[in-house]
């Protein structure tokens, strides 16, 4: 019985190849799944700023239709009790970085905000620049 191993001596651990396969295979999916990752990320993104805009705009439209004015600042919208904050834009990842617009019809003399847009640079994965959203 020479050269057998006695049962108390077995190891039950992994040999290096064996971890470097699995640390190969773990890297080759981690190669494939991050672009996507981040892919979805940006998507993510710019579905909430759509989101955020859409919801401002309409709180900015209820406040025009309940006063017959325009709200002077967002902040006005916030305090009236038509938003709860400020909404972030995501992309910038900041609430004060937004572009207010003024009413088109400014013979009438008033003043506030209109539209607001973002003022991020680029543009989203379909084309579209963050400004046009």
């Amino acid at each position: 019985m020479r050269g057998t191993t006695p049962s108390w001596a077995k190891s039950y651990g992994f040999t290096l190849i064996e971890l470097l396969v699995v640390l190969s295979i773990v890297a080759i999916l981690l190669t494939l799944a991050t672009p996507r990752y981040f892919q979805h990320l940006e998507r993510a993104k710019v579905a909430v700023l759509r989101e955020n805009l859409s919801t401002t705009r309409q709180a900015i439209d209820q406040f025009h239709a309940d006063r017959g004015e325009w709200p002077e600042s967002l902040e006005a919208l916030v305090e009236a009790g038509y938003l709860r904050a400020i909404p972030r834009d995501p992309v910038l990842d900041s609430s004060d970085a937004w572009n207010l617009l003024p009413p088109p019809d400014l013979e009438s003399g008033q003043g506030g905000v209109f539209d607001l847009k973002s003022t991020a640079e680029g543009a989203a994965q379909d084309g579209t620049p963050y400004a046009d959203l």
